[in-house]
């Protein structure tokens, strides 16, 4: 597990007690969560006060542990995804019984499909009162367990250190994920003798989990590369996530690959390098004598797998068993951590006096010949100078905005699935997205989570205007926690994706139905915090507004909101096609 961006020294249970009184023989379950969070690395937690879990903040502070309190729970669970994915260590969430625990399930299943390692403390009523209708009661356990890899109930507040470990083991076992962990009242407050407490040590209660798989199925993937004349590899997002992208750069460029990425790993490759496409996945695809997936299922992103032709040679590597050759048939299933398979194949290519890179050179000059075309192609639309604006300027203005520090987070549906087309990450961790579970609104607690983690780096989250809506007063708490960021908004008043679905299946009458929303002039709001707003309605200005944004987002310490009023007859060609159904 990478180390988070802050350090945090270990702790025991008696450094708890002689912060607290030189005197005391006794700790409570809150300090109990606290020092084995700490003991996990966790240095920030996300939450919204609540009477059941407040001794974990009084836990917290004694452990140097940074409490960011929301508004909002979801924003709390998207931002505690967001740290895990910025850090590569474990994202927490403290949330307190009934609906606290509700509000922050969609950030819990958006971790859940995006594999990200996130902790799900919840409070609960007392153990004393179960069953007799407590206040916020519900059964929490239960709902949580289809969207975590592991959920429980403390039953003892002896055991809270322990299961807190334990929990935290699960979210990284394998594909990571997130875990849920309840803990009543009375347990969490009440004190015991320190000497009846059970602290598992940092380091000694965990095996390795950077899995080599078979040695002869990396001997198999290494011949099959070598041999290959036209080989893909797509670089999925647990390649970033267990941090191992320096042996996949590696391995394409010692056997010289092009290489496809998507997700948490877009950016891994600069915009300019010569094994980086973006463009051409499906003409890889269809011409390729070797197929390597990496990382990502065979889910609805890669057509359940019927993208790929059935007579190449499709390799997956995944680290969850589960995962390979699932909804279709594969050549060949490594189960593993992608950098250390992909590091071991780079090693074993060492071993072939030649290791085909040369004769490869032909084939990434014909991948690049059509890249250049089909950018070509699409170089109208980026700059686009109608009015209303084309959503696919925006992205193209976006995209020359970016630096080498600036961390792009996607946040809607058509306006955002637009801007892939044209925004390129210059660096790894540099792009964010919810994932496969789809949702709205992650876009605030990422943006937060982001800036915290990395105060150096710039922060820009293009919402369209329907997820802006959903949790855009959460950044009234970037602001007050010093972790400004840049909001860009495609603003089409509608909710386009779908709309345009409605459309054509219904037609003018009825397809309007349910998803058209108000003309919002959200520069406001970020006035409104004390922030720089403005409304772009030229496409001549979006340039100048976004560097006004960067200027005062760095003057000031506060968020800034570009309002950009985009065309709402546009759609992506995706959304027309309506693949995400298919």
């Amino acid at each position: 597990m990478t180390t988070p961006a802050r350090q945090l020294k270990t702790t025991t249970a008696e450094d708890t007690l002689a912060r607290k009184s030189t005197d005391a023989d006794v700790i409570s379950g809150g300090h109990l969560v606290a020092q084995a969070l700490a003991n996990e690395g966790v240095d920030t937690v996300f939450t919204l006060c609540g009477g059941h879990i407040i001794d974990t903040y009084d836990g917290c502070i004694d452990h140097d542990i940074r409490i960011i309190d929301v508004r909002h729970e979801q924003v709390a669970a998207h931002a505690a995804d967001g740290y895990a994915r910025q850090t590569g260590g474990l994202g927490c969430v403290i949330t307190t019984a009934g609906p606290g625990f509700t509000n922050a399930l969609t950030g819990i299943a958006t971790a859940f499909r995006s594999e990200s390692p996130v902790l799900h403390i919840g409070g609960q009523g007392a153990l004393s009162q179960h069953k007799m209708g407590s206040l916020q009661d519900l059964p929490h356990v239960d709902i949580a367990a289809p969207i975590t890899k592991f959920s429980a109930g403390v039953r003892s507040t002896e055991r809270i250190a322990d299961m807190v470990a334990m929990a935290a083991r699960e979210c990284f076992a394998g594909a990571p994920g997130p875990s849920y962990l309840e803990i009543p009242r009375d347990i969490l407050d009440r004190e015991v003798p320190i000497s009846d407490v059970t602290v598992p040590e940092p380091g000694s209660y965990r095996a390795s989990t950077k899995s080599l798989g078979d040695p002869d199925d990396v001997e198999t993937l290494t011949r099959l590369l070598v041999e290959s004349d036209r080989p893909a590899i797509l670089l999925g997002a647990q390649v970033w996530m267990s941090r191992g992208h320096e042996q996949a750069l590696d391995l394409v460029r010692t056997l010289n690959i092009p290489a496809y990425m998507n997700g948490a790993s877009r950016g891994l490759l600069p915009p300019g390098d010569p094994h980086y496409f973006h463009r051409t996945r499906g003409d890889a695809f269809k011409q390729a004598d070797v197929i390597v997936i990496v990382g990502t299922p065979f889910d609805f992103r890669m057509g359940y797998g019927k993208r790929l032709r059935d007579d190449a040679t499709i390799v997956h590597i995944d680290l969850d068993y589960r995962t390979v050759a699932k909804n279709r048939d594969v050549s060949l299933g490594l189960v593993g951590d992608p950098g250390v398979i992909l590091g071991a194949v780079r090693d074993a290519a060492s071993g072939y006096g030649d290791n085909g890179a040369a004769r490869r050179k032909s084939w990434l000059e014909h991948l690049r010949g059509i890249e250049v075309q089909k950018t070509e192609r699409l170089m109208p639309l980026f700059l686009s100078d109608a009015e209303p604006i084309h959503p696919y300027r925006v992205a193209w203005e976006l995209n020359e905005f970016l630096t080498e520090d600036t961390v792009y987070i996607g946040d809607g549906g058509d306006v955002v699935t637009i801007s892939a087309q044209a925004v390129q990450p210059r660096a790894p961790g540099n792009w964010m997205d919810p994932g496969a579970l789809g949702g709205l609104g992650v876009g605030t607690g990422f943006a937060m989570a982001t800036k915290l983690a990395h105060p150096n780096k710039e922060v820009l989250c293009y919402y369209g205007d329907g997820s802006f809506g959903m949790t855009a007063f959460d950044m009234e708490t970037a602001n007050r926690f010093g972790a400004p960021y840049i909001a860009v908004i495609g603003n089409n008043s509608s909710m386009n994706q779908i709309r345009y679905g409605q459309l054509a299946k219904y037609g003018q009458e009825r397809g309007n139905v349910g998803n058209l929303l108000g003309d919002v002039p959200f520069s406001k709001f970020a006035e409104m915090l004390g922030g720089y707003g403005e409304e772009v309605r030229d496409p001549q200005q979006i340039a100048p507004a976004l560097r006004r944004a960067r200027e005062s987002v760095n003057g000031t310490g506060k968020s800034a909101v570009i309002n950009v009023w985009v065309d709402p007859s546009e759609w992506a060609p995706g959304t027309k096609r309506q693949t995400m159904y298919k």
